[in-house]
Order: structure tokens, then sequence, then C-alpha cells
């Protein structure tokens, strides 16, 4: 049993990289590090991550097994079964994760969504610091939420609270209508429409140029108008995504996080394209970028204890 730690370690499982952190009392960083995650390899997975935290008790100078362990995973852990569920890594679903990463680094771990870390960290000293709502995004390869009230997540029964990016896109247009079908079986959810796959995959479909959404930012800035509509759909679609949040949870703050987070026009032009669908008279939402960045997943997996 780990008895009030000096030091957290936070790890963030993605589907290209672990990131590794070590968190002291105060919060500060004591060490870092991050290696390639193995793909479609479900015991090299649990192996690279026993590496990363044996790596980081080295780097940070711990005596082994003192730290404590959270882990922000793709998808949850079901609390039915005990095993991954619902993770775009699809390899690690219907898997005791939980049980064989505890047996791989020797102690007991906390793990959660990798968007739950993401919101926890940005809530707890990030950009919603002092906020009571704070709805956590993450627009990457994937399209993941969460939800924080009070600085506690709200995950819930199933441990699918704030999964946002698997409902369907709200106020479809006809030519939008049922949508692409996701990898999770379902047609038209939010991820297939806002991630950064679902902006690449709608330039293709509309234009017939297979670009990367980088590619496509980088086009629109050269004064590409085709690049340009790209995103001003894409702009719209996440809009009208998170006004549909706002309705349910009226969020103080949004935090954006992932790739597309560093869209920089989204923050000018989210607010007010999401106050046409909210279910107020003066609505006004706040939309921010991460404090933390890229390290924002891996500082929340941390706090879990």
């Amino acid at each position: 049993m780990i008895a009030t730690p000096k030091a957290r370690i936070g790890i963030d499982l993605g589907g290209t990289k672990i990131a590794g952190i070590v968190l002291g009392e105060d919060g500060t960083t004591l060490a870092e590090t991050r290696r390639a995650s193995p793909r479609d390899d479900y015991a090299g997975t649990i192996t690279a991550i026993a590496k990363v935290v044996a790596s980081l008790e080295q780097l940070a100078n711990l005596p082994k097994g003192t730290a404590s362990v959270g882990i922000g995973m793709p998808g949850s852990i079901s609390p039915a079964t005990g095993l991954a569920q619902n993770a775009n890594s699809t390899w690690l679903n219907a898997k005791p994760f939980h049980a064989d990463l505890e047996a791989a680094i020797g102690r007991p771990v906390r793990l959660s969504n990798d968007a739950n870390c993401f919101a926890l960290s940005e809530a707890a000293d990030g950009a919603a610091a002092g906020a009571g709502v704070v709805f956590g995004v993450i627009m990457g390869t994937g399209c993941g939420g969460a939800i924080v009230v009070d600085g506690r997540l709200l995950e819930g029964p199933h441990r699918i609270g704030g999964e946002w990016g698997h409902t369907p896109l709200p106020w479809m247009a006809a030519d939008e209508f049922p949508g692409p079908r996701c990898w999770c079986g379902r047609p038209g959810c939010i991820e297939t429409f806002i991630s950064g796959s679902g902006l690449a995959r709608d330039h293709d479909l509309v234009n017939g140029g297979a670009l990367t959404g980088e590619a496509i930012l980088e086009a629109a800035r050269n004064g590409d108008p085709i690049a340009a509509a790209s995103l001003e759909r894409h702009a719209d679609r996440t809009a009208r995504a998170l006004a549909m949040i706002a309705n349910i949870i009226d969020p103080d703050v949004i935090v954006l996080g992932g790739g597309l987070s560093k869209l920089a026009h989204l923050y000018d032009v989210l607010p007010g394209l999401m106050a046409r669908h909210m279910f107020a008279d003066h609505a006004s939402p706040v939309v921010r970028p991460p404090r933390w960045g890229d390290a924002s997943g891996v500082r929340g997996a941390a706090r879990l204890w």
C-alpha cells in the first residue's frame, strides 16, 4: 500500500506515444520521459508502461515503489467486468488492463479516461483553475470529453461521463445525415466530424483532396478558399457539438485540448457560433486553450491520487 506518497507518477497512454511525469508534493515537475506506444500489442503496451514507470523513478531518484501511479487511457475500465472498454486503441478492449498493470508495476494503480485526466489538470491549476463547472475536450485523432465539478471528476456508474464524442452531431443538415460510421459502430458520432481525422475526411469528401488537418490549416493561411471553407464547416460543427453540452451542463469554462486545440481561430469564432444554439437569452460561452498543452493529460493522470 502507498501511504501519502511524496511523489506522484502520471502516465498518458496515447495512440502514438506514452508520456510520463513525476510531480512532487508541491506540484513541481521532478522528471519527464516519453516513448513510442506499441500498436496492436496488448502485452507490449503493459511492458512499455511498466518500463516508463521504472525509468521515471530512476530519473527522479525515487526509491522503487514509493510513488503513486495514475494512468490516463483511451476508453475506461468497466465497473461491471473490470475489463477495458470503449478504447479506440482497440487491442486494449475486453482485457484485464487494470489488473495486468498493477501486476506489472507492483503497486496499486488508478486509471481514468485520457479526457478526464486532461480536464482534471486544467481545472486544478490550468486554464479553468477556480471554475465551478469545467468541460474538457480532446480533439485529436479521436474526440473525447470530460466534466469536472468543484474539482471532482464526474465519471458516472458506467465510467462514461463526458463521452461527448460518441453522441450524434446535433442539428444535422440534410447533407450531413446520417453521418459516417464511427469505429464504435454507430453512424454520425461527433468524433467522425470534428476530430483531426474527421476534418481530413470532410475535406476529401467535399473537394477530392486528401490532406491532413495541418495541411488544410496551412493552405487556408496561404489564402486557399477551399481549405478555408473546410475550416469553417469544422468550426460550425464543433460549435453545434459544444452548444449541446452547454445546454446540458452549462459549464463555466470549456477547455480545448488535443492537436486541433492549436487552431487559434476556434477561440475567436466558437463563442458566437455556439450562442446561436444555446437555450439562453444572453449566451456568452467561455472557450479557452489549455494552459499545459500536451502535458495536461499526464499531469491530470498524476492527480488521480
